[in-house]
């Protein structure tokens, strides 16, 4: 991924004539992706060639399957790594927790930003960018963190750059969905490019835990990172012609500001309703998920203490992968045979919320083993078809500004996680009993299963109303 400067000559012609463009008032109810393209964004509303081609989007959906799946590779290199860096470099229990918790901080700061910048010059740009970046300091991580004698703050910091660059990953593919697949296509295409997070991390858990044993700690990096470097140079190579790839800086200074012509209107789109039930549905759903994905290894190794920890972190993670592809494909076909969008997202998001909490309910009402993994895999799987629900809403209300209204429903979606997350441990403590963090899932599954149903809608709130001058 490259910067330019552009100026005029060479290449670097194409950043003069995109700001040439941004200077040109734009249309009120245009979003400011279009600005960087004006006439593509002229001809997607009325004809559609904005969109991608089936060829087209089936190699991206590919593409960005192996990034989702490579970007979970580098995430969950350092939880693999934990204990045999704690022991080799002396760490307790709070420096390690300190080392693995500076990544979610990271992660939480750039959902935002992520998604606006994203809207204005192009999700595929943020991707390659940030997926260039965090790529090379996880190959570097080893190499780095002997620089000096301060481990622990090398790695902490480190760990942090890398959760502020993936922190714009899915709000950056939120919004470059919303740009180029069709309504009918979208939901099959994101929960593809999903199961890319239950890849990365079994691919990860296996493979990680082969080179951590033969090769040392230092291989897992290397492996995670250099994977994703050349995942970036096949994208630039074969997907991107020169011209996308470059990013002249001033058109990457634009994008970062609210400029008076594109300043995105957060007083009209944050008084729309549905806008409010998918983001408290987007919250409810990544808190629960995030509190699952803590606490349940825990649960079966201390409720079934024999048990076989590699059935319980991996068997679930296993069934969501085509419980999420069957979610997008079922979405797609019931709009495809006339059903209404909102109804189609509604229907997908009560199995996701509302039928996984009731196998949520039932874990911790179980003293099986085997139905225990059953109800687990149920309830982790089911939630799946979350993708297919609130996660292309954000893109059925506010295509022009998909990717920054996602980032504000994942920020706040974190930052529930670690609130709920505690609560769960408190829960734990004071009742002695895992029956009560099983109902905090699913009680607040159903606030946002609830919120949805009763507020949400599919029709594009971000029109000519919307986008006043404030």
């Amino acid at each position: 991924m490259a910067l330019g400067p552009g100026k005029a000559g060479g290449v670097q012609v194409y950043g003069s004539q995109l700001l040439s463009h941004l200077h040109q008032p734009p249309p009120p109810y245009r979003c400011a992706h279009h600005l960087h393209h004006p006439d593509k964004g002229m001809k997607k509303d009325v004809s559609g060639d904005a969109f991608w081609s089936r060829p087209e989007s089936r190699t991206w959906t590919v593409m960005l399957l192996l990034g989702t799946c490579l970007l979970y590779c580098t995430r969950v290199a350092m939880p693999i790594c934990a204990v045999a860096m704690s022991a080799r470099f002396d760490w307790d229990k709070k420096q390690s927790g300190l080392v693995l918790s500076s990544f979610f901080w990271g992660y939480c700061l750039t959902q935002v930003i992520g998604g606006h910048l994203s809207d204005r010059i192009g999700g595929e740009k943020v991707l390659l960018l940030s997926a260039s970046a965090w790529g090379s300091i996880t190959a570097l991580t080893p190499l780095l963190i002997y620089l000096g004698s301060a481990h622990l703050f090398l790695m902490t910091v480190s760990r942090f750059i890398i959760g502020i660059l993936q922190g714009v990953f899915f709000p950056a593919l939120a919004s470059l969905f919303s740009q180029k697949v069709r309504e009918s296509e979208r939901a099959f295409t994101y929960s593809t490019v999903g199961t890319g997070s239950q890849v990365g991390t079994l691919v990860m858990g296996g493979a990680g835990s082969v080179l951590l044993e033969w090769y040392g700690w230092e291989s897992v990096f290397y492996f995670s990172g250099l994977l994703t470097l050349l995942w970036v140079y096949l994208m630039c190579k074969y997907l991107l012609n020169e011209k996308e790839i470059i990013i002249p800086f001033e058109d990457l200074a634009k994008g970062l500001s609210l400029s008076k012509q594109s300043k995105v209107p957060w007083k009209q789109l944050f008084k729309k309703a549905p806008v409010w039930a998918v983001i408290v549905a987007q919250l409810s759903a990544a808190s629960t998920c995030f509190t699952l994905l803590s606490w349940l290894p825990t649960f079966f190794k201390e409720t079934f203490p024999d048990s076989k920890g590699w059935i319980f972190n991996v068997v679930p993670w296993l069934v969501a992968i085509p419980a999420s592809l069957l979610s997008g494909f079922l979405s797609d076909q019931f709009i495809n045979q006339g059903y209404k969008t909102i109804t189609t997202r509604k229907m997908m998001q009560v199995v996701g919320s509302g039928v996984s909490s009731i196998f949520a309910l039932c874990i911790g009402h179980t003293s099986s083993f085997c139905r225990a993994v059953a109800l687990a895999s149920a309830c982790v799987g089911l939630q799946g078809f979350n993708h297919s629900g609130i996660a292309v809403n954000v893109q059925d209300l506010a295509p022009s500004c998909a990717g920054l209204l996602f980032g504000v429903a994942n920020t706040g979606g974190a930052l529930l996680g670690v609130v709920c997350v505690y609560l769960a441990g408190h829960l734990i403590e004071s009742t002695g009993s895992w029956t009560s963090v099983f109902h905090l899932v699913a009680m607040v599954n159903v606030f946002g299963l609830c919120t949805f149903l009763v507020f949400g809608e599919a029709q594009r709130v971000d029109t000519d109303s919307a986008y006043v001058d404030l």
